[in-house]
């Protein structure tokens, strides 16, 4: 019988500690969506046993890392110290953030930045004007990528490969009447995200919202960080996302482009 110490990666790697993933998974179990958790909400959500969550929640909050109050547990604001860890360590979002700043002040409109990371996507740097979603977006939110401007814009720069590999992998759940949730469909638009050079999503993150993203090229010539424009549809028609925002964003890549 394996020790927590090790997992199903244990007889490949000896230097994984599948109980350290665990503990990972319990609080990226928590989001916008989910701020409050019981012990069964945990333990279904990351798949593990109630008898391991339990362990890693009391450890949790004995480390101040997250509350109890006899039902629901909360991550505390100590758990910033692990986030603020990577944007002390990466000049990136410094590096990007006059950028976004720029965009914003040409277009009046909110202008962010975001990486891949897993099947979604995750804002490292944000100028926002106003607020246009129902829910708050900040550093370090998480969207699904299939359903997002900047999603599309990073993962239609893949391989062919990685992008099958993602398409036979995620779930695509309508977040609204308009997502696109046939494969055959979504690969279409990555292709012509892809041939374009720059992605636009008409309410299908969220009725109202509408963005438009473009790729940056790294040093290396990847692409795993996209810019983007979101707008209210009431205020903007999709007929002029284009027009409107594309130069600003595109003079952003530009200047950015192999510095990153």
């Amino acid at each position: 019988m394996q020790s927590d110490e090790t997992g199903s990666q244990g007889s490949d790697d000896r230097d994984f500690v599948a109980s350290l993933e665990k503990g990972l998974l319990v609080i990226e179990a928590f989001d916008a969506s989910r701020p409050r958790l019981t012990l069964s909400d945990v333990a279904k959500i990351t798949g593990i046993t109630r008898a391991a969550a339990r362990r890693y929640l009391r450890t949790l909050t004995r480390l101040d890392y997250a509350d109890f109050d006899g039902r629901y547990f909360s991550l505390s604001p100590r758990i910033l110290r692990l986030g603020y860890a990577y944007l002390s360590a990466t000049a990136l979002p410094t590096r990007l953030q006059p950028f976004l700043e720029r965009i914003s002040e040409e277009t009046g409109e909110s202008s962010s930045a975001a990486v891949l990371d897993g099947d979604d996507i995750v804002y490292i740097a944000r100028s926002a004007t106003r607020r246009i979603m129902s829910i708050g977006l900040g550093v370090g939110s998480r969207l699904p990528a299939y359903c997002t401007s900047l999603g599309r814009a990073i993962l239609a720069f893949h391989s062919p490969e990685a992008v099958e590999t993602y398409l036979r992998r995620v779930n695509l759940e309508p977040r609204t009447p308009k997502t696109i949730t046939d494969k055959e469909r979504l690969r279409a638009v990555l292709e012509a995200t892809r041939q374009q050079g720059y992605a636009i999503v008409n309410e299908e993150l969220e009725l109202g919202l509408r963005s438009i993203a473009v790729p940056l090229v790294q040093k290396d010539g990847q692409v795993t960080i996209a810019l983007n424009i979101s707008a209210q549809a009431a205020r903007v028609p999709a007929a002029e996302m284009e027009e409107r925002f594309l130069p600003s964003l595109q003079a952003a890549s530009e200047a950015l482009r192999y510095t990153l």
